[in-house]
């Protein structure tokens, strides 16, 4: 099977510009002037049939954009995007068909209904047969535990309860495509396990295609077999979380938090045996630095390490030995954290 024939996914070039309005005082006249602003910015990527495929990156990077655009909310400026080979433009209720979607920060289910309620609407506004949604809608409410609840109106549901009936609005119609918009997002952490546990189930038992994006770079790390990390509009980083993380360390990482100036002695540690790389970080408020060391070889390099930090004056707070994770290949290739 070729890759084409095989992809759930293809995005050619896909980019997308918002033209927004800005307005500043100047010698008390107003004036208002319009700025390009580019969300997306030409990305290439096919996501395959099945795929459960990770979209990481931090706030205004052009992950949620991508996706609005893949559930054809937002038309693109130019390139093309393909659901199972229906254009967004071109087939959108096609594509919309094929997708079900749930997007951050949205309230996707109607407060007002209760939770059977909102599934049939919801079923029957995919035009799902009368006689399949009967049989479907018992079964979705049970598998995420809400049958107790389902006659309740969604007012009275907790976070988490509402986000699981998101999740199973968006299946009603039976997708083989799930775009997943920071789904456990303010959730609690059993609420949070909960929804990773469905949408595994919904990946090994289902065979769905899902795309998921996070700001949670060990979610990611647990459920996706391939990452893609975006940045400024552009996919920077793409494999799997594995490989990613042996590509910025084969080794072991020695993370220590310092007091005193490791500014000068960075370069120190740099020059030990053993050691491969010194990644340090700014001084926070209490004038503390965090440096990871990345390991080529364990013998004998702690007590080096301890006996240079003493000749700088510089004193260790924390010290963990750790292997290398997604957010630190993040922090490497764009130089911030997820949130910044």
């Amino acid at each position: 099977m070729s890759e084409m024939s095989a992809a759930a996914v293809e995005l050619a070039a896909l980019t997308k510009r918002f033209s927004v309005r800005t307005a500043n005082e100047n010698g008390g006249r107003r004036r208002v002037q319009r700025q390009d602003i580019l969300a997306v910015d030409h990305v290439d990527l096919v996501i395959r049939r099945g795929e459960l495929f990770g979209l990481l990156g931090p706030n205004g990077a052009g992950k949620t954009t991508t996706i609005r655009m893949l559930c054809t909310l937002l038309e693109p400026t130019s390139g093309s995007a393909k659901v199972l080979g229906a254009d967004v433009r071109e087939a959108a209720e096609e594509v919309r068909a094929r997708i079900g979607v749930v997007l951050m920060g949205e309230r996707s289910v109607y407060w007002k209904l209760t939770g059977r309620e909102n599934l049939e609407y919801f079923a029957a506004l995919y035009h799902v047969p009368r006689s399949i949604a009967r049989q479907r809608i018992p079964a979705l409410l049970e598998e995420v535990e809400l049958t107790a609840r389902a006659d309740d109106l969604v007012e009275r549901y907790s976070t988490g309860m509402r986000q699981r009936l998101a999740l199973v609005k968006a299946m009603v119609h039976d997708p083989p495509v799930l775009l997943l918009d920071e789904p456990t997002t303010g959730l609690d952490p059993q609420a949070a396990r909960n929804i990773r546990d469905r949408i595994r189930q919904l990946h090994r038992d289902e065979g769905k295609t899902i795309i998921l994006t996070t700001h949670y770079m060990e979610e990611a790390d647990q459920l996706c077999e391939r990452v893609g990390i975006i940045d400024h509009g552009r996919i920077i980083a793409l494999d799997s979380p594995q490989t990613l993380k042996r590509s910025l360390s084969p080794g072991p990482i020695l993370r220590l938090e310092l007091e005193g100036a490791a500014e000068t002695v960075t370069p120190a540690l740099q020059n030990l045996p053993g050691v491969r790389e010194v990644v340090s970080r700014q001084p926070s408020t209490e004038g503390t630095w965090e440096v990871d060391l990345h390991l080529a070889d364990t013998h004998d390099v702690l007590p080096r390490v301890v006996d240079t930090l003493s000749r700088h004056g510089a004193r260790i707070r924390h010290l963990q030995a750790l292997e290398a994770s997604l957010e630190d290949v993040f922090i490497t290739l764009t130089g911030r954290r997820l949130r910044d």
